[in-house]
Formats: structure tokens, C-alpha cells, sequence
């Protein structure tokens, strides 16, 4: 899954960033280079930690809305977080209307990789 949130980096003897939706999630580095490294990295696993932990993101703000003082700025910071990778599947039962399944099934949709999209859909992420 791809996610995007706004940084806001403030440039004080080097720079330090926090993301304003994701409480905790700081980063910070000697160059611009860096912060945006160790901004992705602790993007990264700041989001993992919290989609094991079953719990939901928040949605990211606007980075046009956010205001900023004149030593700061924003910057979109990309992560990609996969947490099939890091955790185990569970098996659900679904019920669907039997014209609804076979037509499904003619056209080999995956039951369980449809149910996923939709439901990553359905929570934003």
C-alpha cells in the first residue's frame, strides 16, 4: 500500500521534521537529503506498527492547509507499507448470493484478493 503525509520540517542547526496526522512520527537529518531519508524510514515503519496493531491511519492533511513558520516548510514524504509481509492471514466466511458466486467463479475472480482491495478501499488506507 502506498501512503503519502505531509512533513513539516523546521530548519533549526540542521533540520527536524514532524508529521502533524500521525502522533510520534518525527525525523531528522544534517542536509535536506537526510531528513526525507529518515522521514521515509520512520514514515515506513510508523505506519506498519500501526496497521499490525489493527489500528487506522489517519487521514493525511491537505499540505496546501498546513501553516508553517518562516525557518519551516512542507514536504510530501511517500511510503510504501506492506503488512501481508509481516503478518499472518486469517480465514473468513463470507455469504453471497448464489448468482452472485457463480458468476464469480466463471470469470475466476479471487475471492479472498477482491475482499482485500475492498476493504483497504473501504478504510481509506
Amino acid at each position: 500500500m502506498r501512503f503519502n503525509y505531509p512533513l513539516i520540517i523546521h530548519n533549526e542547526d540542521g533540520y527536524w521534521g514532524e508529521f502533524p496526522d500521525l502522533e510520534g512520527c518525527n525525523a531528522q537529518g544534517e542536509t535536506i537529503n537526510d531528513i526525507v531519508d529518515d522521514a521515509q524510514k520512520a514514515l515506513e515503519l510508523h505506519l506498519l506498527s500501526m496497521l499490525l496493531d489493527e489500528e487506522i491511519p489517519n487521514s493525511p492533511s491537505d499540505p496546501t492547509t498546513l501553516s508553517v513558520d518562516r525557518n519551516s516548510f512542507v514536504a510530501l514524504i511517500g511510503a510504501e507499507v506492506d503488512p501481508s509481509q509481516e503478518s499472518k492471514s486469517t480465514r473468513k466466511n463470507v455469504t453471497l448470493p448464489v448468482w452472485m458466486n457463480r458468476l464469480a467463479e466463471e470469470k475466476n475472480i479471487n475471492f479472498s484478493q477482491t475482499l482485500q482491495e475492498a476493504l483497504i478501499e473501504k478504510m481509506g488506507l
